[in-house]
């Protein structure tokens, strides 16, 4: 197989033994991968791969057709489409992920926008609803929300019924927010002036967390995923979060266990793949490049400004 190879800090294209599926895992012959930060951070040096997975081929989400079956896997998901997470290997021609892990891709869904949807929407499913315990006609604010994960969540909390405020670096994205449901759209320094707030999805960091602390409701929830470009030190008013009876967390996805990871992804797929095969949710693409171009994909995607995911598409 042909795979994006991370070389002493540098990104090659280069050719690896087909993988093979484990028992309860199947392979998938991919057709399009997103690049996500830890992709960058992993290839700066700071994000290895968990246990299990490759070291050197990145990649935490891949849309393809399953190619071949582990010995306790049904032999008819072969040929099916699917997307899905992994820990690492996904920008390749084939990808090997557990079976429990698949997500069905729409027939009428490109390879572009299935390649993009998995790591987004699992990761905001799971902060929006299993950790900030979003309900409907609560105030949501969601930073960060030109990205990936950014402009799913603005969708889930949408669909939930939630009063949905988006944070943008751009004033050329508010419009495209509002149409993806977000029922305000703010820049960064407009923070401060928001009434409060239920519910915080971080995905900026510090930059963005120091303001919203200033704007949170009795009882809110902040769940910060992310750190792309605000920092990760901050201090925090304890006073505040006592007064508030706030609760702040955070996790991430790749370092949590199979079965973790299942649970999850059991949850998207009972909850948001209806709504995906009825067309009511979007990934919007930055840009695509081919797996020979990642060097330059992996630049663009370092670049502030953009709306939507940045995909790698793979030619069989």
């Amino acid at each position: 197989m042909r795979a994006v190879e991370i070389h002493e800090g540098r990104l090659e294209v280069v050719e690896r033994e087909l993988p093979e599926p484990g028992a309860n895992d199947v392979v998938v012959a991919v057709q399009a991968a997103g690049i996500n930060g830890a992709d960058l951070l992993q290839l700066q040096g700071f994000y290895p791969a968990p246990a299990g997975w490759p070291v050197d081929i990145p990649g935490l989400e891949m849309a393809g057709i399953v190619s071949s079956v582990g010995e306790h896997v049904q032999e008819t998901l072969i040929g099916h489409r699917v997307c899905g997470i992994v820990g690492g290997g996904a920008q390749a021609t084939h990808c090997v992920i557990p079976a429990e892990h698949l997500i069905a891709v729409p027939e009428h869904v490109s390879w572009n926008v299935a390649g993009g949807f998995a790591e987004a929407f699992i990761t905001a499913h799971d902060a929006l609803v299993s950790q900030g315990h979003l309900h409907a006609n609560q105030r949501v604010l969601i930073s960060g929300a030109s990205g990936g994960v950014g402009t799913a969540a603005v969708q889930i909390a949408h669909v939930l019924g939630a009063h949905v405020i988006a944070v943008t670096r751009s004033d050329e994205h508010h419009g495209v927010l509002r149409s993806l449901g977000a029922d305000e759209t703010i820049l960064l320094d407009d923070v401060a002036g928001l009434e409060p707030v239920d519910v915080v999805m971080e995905l900026v960091g510090a930059k963005h967390l120091n303001l919203a602390m200033g704007v949170l409701a009795p009882f809110a929830r902040i769940v910060t995923i992310g750190v792309s470009s605000g920092g990760a030190r901050m201090e925090v008013d304890l006073h505040t979060i006592m007064s508030k009876r706030a609760t702040l967390t955070g996790s991430t996805m790749r370092s949590r266990s199979r079965e973790e990871k299942a649970d999850v992804i059991k949850r998207v797929n009972e909850n948001l793949v209806p709504l995906w095969n009825a067309g009511d949710l979007a990934v919007p693409i930055a840009r695509s490049f081919a797996l020979d171009d990642a060097t330059p994909a992996y630049e663009f995607f370092a670049q502030p400004g953009k709306f939507g995911k940045v995909i790698l598409r793979v030619d069989q």
